[in-house]
């Protein structure tokens, strides 16, 4: 899996976080690591750009609930805790949208994994990169 960030100015300042590759047990950390340090640098809005994403695992959904977390000023679940931090996932999806990460271009496979999960009636999903700038 490669990650690279490019930064972009709309309304407001975004990150986009452009992910290649498969999102699973060996690797979502990177994910989430990559957030940490967006966040760090001040990033308040990120879009994640899912387009080179060709199999996404539980883990990766963990990796996004966990970067929306993030973004939002909170401690993501750990990892280890197994199906506590996928509980937690549930527990925020009823919350309804959260508008500091959206997703763009999931390819249909992962979009299916994304929708089975019910991560679309958490995150925004857009398929137009300035539409998703612009969201923000």
């Amino acid at each position: 899996m490669h990650i690279s960030t490019d930064e972009v100015q709309g309304k407001e300042h975004v990150a986009i976080m452009r992910i290649q590759g498969d999102v699973d047990a060996s690797n979502f950390q990177r994910v989430i690591t990559r957030a940490k340090q967006a966040q760090g640098r001040g990033t308040r809005a990120l879009l994640i750009d899912l387009s080179e994403v060709s199999h996404m695992a539980s883990s990766g959904l963990l990796a996004l609930h966990s970067v929306a977390l993030l973004l939002r000023g909170e401690a993501p679940p750990d990892p280890e805790a197994g199906w506590g931090a996928l509980r937690s996932i549930g527990r925020d999806q009823e919350a309804g949208l959260q508008h500091q990460v959206k997703l763009l271009n999931p390819q249909p496979h992962v979009k299916r994994v994304l929708e089975m999960a019910g991560f679309d009636r958490f995150f925004q999903i857009f398929t137009d990169q300035e539409a998703a700038i612009a969201s923000f």
